[in-house]
């Protein structure tokens, strides 16, 4: 029995080695948004965002501009004036995250002009990590099996952060839609999270980020585009 153990412990630590970074891809999340009729989007595949929609029509080397709007709390029900603020402080961190990293593709700008996109977030859901959790099920054997199982079962260890997004663009100056996402993301088993119990979120705000600007770049067939 104990050689059993020993054995599940091996194997869920080298699986799970694989998702101990601050963030990574959720394998899958209830569609739920408030930008777009949820019927356009598609199911992604491989490390696409899980539901999109790209509009094919749209020629992205037309606009050089990004009109970034104030990412949303968009999450459903009433939030306590705790979790309120720590989710408008998600939404403050991702506007700047978002701008930083357009920013270096594209002029930010306040009002529509010809050749501008307009990019609205909302944030949907999110949870903090469960620090105490979190170290027992990386370093107690029992722990380990413990996660495994759960990571197995949801993919998603056990104790730790998530945040889910939505995302569209638009022609500023037509409304015409670009493309939409909707996506989730988790955290792993990141030291950080014990001193700070929101960093899986923050971590997965900035993925999205580096990953619009990511995206965008491969759109118009830029040059030295950067893969998060």
């Amino acid at each position: 029995m104990k050689r059993l153990i020993v054995l599940a412990v091996a194997t869920g630590w080298l699986v799970l080695l694989g998702a101990c970074g601050s963030s990574y891809h959720a394998r899958d999340m209830k569609l739920r948004t408030t930008f777009v009729d949820p019927s356009i989007l598609e199911k992604g595949t491989g490390d696409q965002a899980l539901y999109r929609y790209i509009n094919k029509k749209i020629d992205i080397n037309k606009y050089n501009k990004i009109l970034l709007e104030p990412v949303l709390v968009a999450k459903d029900g009433e939030l306590s004036a705790e979790t309120r603020e720590n989710y408008q402080r998600l939404a403050n961190n991702a506007y700047v995250l978002l701008s930083q990293e357009l920013g270096k593709d594209y002029a930010l700008v306040k009002t529509p002009e010809p050749g501008t996109m307009r990019l609205s977030m909302g944030i949907l859901d999110a949870d903090p990590s469960n620090p105490v959790r979190n170290v027992l099920s990386s370093l107690t054997p029992i722990g380990m099996v413990v996660n495994l199982v759960t990571y197995s079962d949801t993919g998603k260890q056990s104790g730790v952060g998530e945040v889910s997004m939505e995302m569209k663009v638009v022609d500023a100056m037509t409304g015409e839609l670009m493309g939409a996402v909707v996506d989730r993301r988790v955290g792993g088993s990141n030291p950080d999270a014990v001193v700070d119990t929101w960093s899986a979120a923050d971590a997965g705000l900035t993925w999205w980020a580096k990953r619009t600007r990511y995206f965008l770049c491969l759109a118009r067939a830029g040059l030295g585009c950067e893969k998060p």
